[in-house]
């Protein structure tokens, strides 16, 4: 059954590979369908949302608009079902592959944190008022242990 609409996915774009996956849903994401909300933003606060930032930041979460949440693996195939990548969100959705794609998605989760080292698609970019760390303490420090 779909989600009711519009869906809102709890992302990260500070994780590189996360930045990636925004990316590529932006470029076909009807907003009235999937709203992507950046959780390593600034002026991102989870007040009313009834989860902490080390929750968001632990799995990927999504939000219907009914208020119901959606985790890890089911987070992922509905986000990409209504972003309209119903072929790539396919085999999430098979039933014999769940318990493999749950585990999958474990180990996934407790690797994230130690992947911040791969290149960002900002590239460069990111630097001209994220990565004075010199002078100015990142505000992301220490959050790398909570991540998706």
């Amino acid at each position: 059954m779909t989600p009711d609409l519009p869906l809102t996915l709890y992302v990260d774009r500070a994780c590189p590979l996360c930045a990636r996956e925004v990316r590529w849903l932006e470029r076909s994401a009807d907003p009235a369908r999937l709203q992507l909300v950046d959780i390593s933003a600034v002026d991102f606060s989870t007040e009313g949302l009834g989860r902490d930032l080390p929750q968001l930041r632990r799995r990927l979460h999504a939000r219907t608009a009914s208020g119901a949440w959606l985790t890890g693996v089911d987070a992922t195939y509905w986000s990409w079902r209504l972003a309209g990548h119903g072929r790539w969100a396919a085999p999430l959705g098979w039933r014999p592959l769940r318990p493999l794609l749950l585990l999958g998605y474990q180990l996934f989760a407790l690797l994230r944190p130690h992947l911040e080292w791969l290149p960002h698609p900002d590239g460069a970019s990111r630097c001209t008022t994220e990565c004075d760390t010199a002078q100015n303490p990142s505000p992301r420090a220490g959050k790398s242990a909570n991540h998706r």
